[in-house]
């Protein structure tokens, strides 16, 4: 399923959804061949979004899902079976957004970097993902992006903006993996930052406004 059609499917389900319900934060059952839920739809949904799932999201946890884990399960060294247990949850996570979560990484994109070339939106949502996959900052996305004084968007209220399809799209690339910040932790922009901390970080390069930094 290429990103446009990924889009597509984010915008229906965004629109049946409107007040973004959180899901259920307990832990994910485990799944196997024949399992149909809820959760396999999720599974499906991560899988697609990462170019491991390319068939249409059911639910169902038929011969393509079992065969799109295997093949995460193998590109991230974890033992290969085809079944989702804890650890290919645990990796899965760190790795990928929910539907819940990709609207999340949308909010941040658009409301901090909206001025910015398509490059620098990608930027922003994969300083967020690197968050999360780092043992520095909080493992899920809302607590990256809720952490207090994490974002200057979140302080300020422009974080509840609507983000338009490019925030979308962007979202999308950063959690399929393009990293344009050289695996930066943190960004700011010169002209408008009033940490002198920041200033201390070692600087991988700018992009547009913005200088990325470890």
């Amino acid at each position: 399923m290429n990103k446009l059609k990924i889009f597509a499917v984010l915008l229906f389900f965004l629109m049946l959804n409107a007040t973004l319900v959180s899901p259920k934060t307990s832990a994910a059952p485990v799944l196997h061949s024949g399992s149909q839920s809820g959760d396999v739809w999720d599974l499906q949904y991560r899988l697609s979004t990462l170019g491991f799932y390319t068939q249409p999201l059911d639910g169902s946890y038929g011969v393509h899902t079992k065969s799109a884990v295997f093949q995460f399960q193998k590109e991230y060294g974890i033992p290969a079976d085809g079944v989702t247990g804890n650890r290919t949850w645990e990796v899965l996570k760190k790795r990928s957004l929910n539907i819940y979560e990709m609207d999340i990484l949308a909010k941040v994109i658009y409301s901090e970097a909206r001025g910015e070339l398509y490059k620098g939106q990608v930027a922003v949502g994969a300083v967020v993902m690197n968050r999360i996959q780092s043992n520095l900052f909080p493992n899920t996305i809302r607590g990256v992006v809720f952490q207090p004084g994490a974002f200057s968007a979140v302080d300020d209220g422009q974080y509840w903006l609507t983000p338009n399809s490019s925030a979308y799209l962007a979202a999308f690339d950063a959690v399929r993996g393009w990293d344009p910040t050289q695996n930066s932790l943190y960004y700011f922009n010169p002209d408008t930052a009033t940490s002198k901390w920041i200033w201390t970080r070692p600087q991988n390069l700018k992009i547009g406004k913005h200088i990325f930094t470890d």
